[in-house]
């Protein structure tokens, strides 16, 4: 598992939007994204490189949700708060793991609840 990335100041570029593909083509272990059917090579790598950085930029908003999930359900005010082992359990991390997302979580929730100003992380 990737360790957390620090929050950047500057917004991060918002990339190529992922669609959602139709069932059939998703069924077909061969079609991914239309890739296969673009026959231009420059074509190809513009496409590859946007999905490249979409795909990259949907699993760090996912981290980021994760480290704040994991900060809540660790958030000592609860009554029914988990162990830093129960999360890693649940997430399948390791405990060392599991503390530095919570910590990170914390990072992130106390942006948005301490009346800082929120960048969007996309």
């Amino acid at each position: 598992m990737a360790e957390p990335t620090p929050r950047r100041k500057e917004p991060r570029l918002r990339p190529a939007p992922l669609l959602f593909e139709p069932v059939q083509a998703a069924a077909d272990p061969e079609h991914f994204f239309d890739l296969e059917s673009i026959d231009d090579p420059r074509a190809l790598l513009a496409r590859a490189t946007e999905l490249t950085q979409a795909f990259r930029a949907a699993a760090d908003r996912a981290v980021e949700f994760q480290a704040m999930a994991a900060a809540q359900l660790a958030d000592p005010r609860r009554f029914d708060r988990l162990t830093p082992a129960d999360i890693a359990a649940r997430a399948e991390w390791t405990e060392d793991y599991a503390k530095k997302m919570v910590e990170f979580g914390r990072d992130l929730l106390s942006g948005v609840e301490g009346g800082r100003e929120h960048v969007d992380p996309v």
